[in-house]
């Protein structure tokens, strides 16, 4: 079972309250590095999450300048600091996540609203269906497909947890016509899709062709959500070789409304259910 924290999430936060107490105590980030004789930019880089690793004592003497002297408060952002620590399960596939970022998201996240123009999500994806689609791409050597395959199962389980993850996901029809690993593969992708998409926590609509131009006609992307506070949403845009990660209020706003305008444009997740399910019955008679 996955342990359902994220170190980048916990330093994001611990950044963001260093911050909102070191200018509730009146300081600059300059003044407060002069104060405890450091550099100026080691101020900064802890509020920025540029420092991956925030040490007790640091902490400590940032807590001691700032006047935060509530013992819960103080063991919350120790507590912070060593989850931002922690290694996740990503970690062993270092060589699949480049920078383990989305894994690492995604395993806080409480609500995800993704769009998929040419394939089925990788969170929706059978095994079978996700080894074709890398022995269709340059990845060429079976050790290396079958390590991303693993890898892109476990992500998988942020689905099946307990109090599991939100998926709004929106799949452009095109997807359903790409035969991916032959229609054998896909006839068995097609029902797991159905089947995820009956879940009370998982919502699947499709995108049909017959919309026409549409907002999402640029590239997919996922918009990440999380239950504390203090953690703003994330955009995640996949590129050939990693991810962008957009965190700018108006970059978010952005794509929440692109999202909003490509959900206008599906149908919806009843009449989706029911494209699936004839899309399966056409695979089942060619058969």
């Amino acid at each position: 079972m996955q342990d359902p924290r994220s170190p980048s999430l916990r330093l994001r936060r611990l950044a963001s309250e260093l911050r909102r107490a070191r200018e509730t105590a009146g300081y600059t980030a300059t003044k407060a590095a002069k104060e405890l004789k450091w550099s100026p930019p080691k101020v900064t880089r802890m509020e920025t999450t540029e420092a991956k690793r925030i040490n007790a004592d640091d902490l400590d003497k940032l807590m001691d300048l700032y006047n935060v002297t509530d013992p819960e408060r103080r063991e919350g952002m120790h507590a912070l600091a060593r989850d931002a620590r922690v290694r996740g399960w990503w970690s062993k596939y270092k060589d699949v996540f480049k920078n383990e970022t989305l894994p690492d998201f995604e395993t806080e996240a409480s609500v995800l609203r993704s769009y998929d123009g040419q394939v089925i999500p990788g969170l929706l994806q059978t095994p079978d269906y996700t080894r074709a689609l890398f022995q269709g791409g340059r990845y060429t050597s079976p050790s290396e497909m079958e390590q991303r395959t693993q890898a892109r199962m476990k992500r998988r389980e942020i689905l099946t947890r307990h109090q599991p993850v939100h998926l709004r996901s929106i799949i452009d029809e095109a997807a359903f016509h790409r035969p991916v690993g032959g229609a054998n593969v896909m006839l068995h992708q097609l029902k797991h899709l159905l089947h995820m998409a009956q879940m009370p926590h998982i919502d699947v609509q499709v995108l049909p062709y017959s919309k026409g131009a549409h907002a999402g006609l640029t590239a997919p992307f996922i918009i990440l959500e999380f239950p504390h506070p203090l953690d703003t949403p994330i955009v995640c845009v996949p590129t050939l070789t990693d991810a962008l990660y957009l965190e700018d209020h108006e970059d978010i706003e952005a794509y929440k409304a692109t999202f909003g305008d490509i959900q206008g444009s599906a149908i919806s997740s009843a009449e989706s259910a029911e494209y699936i399910t004839n899309q399966i019955k056409t695979l089942e008679s060619a058969s």
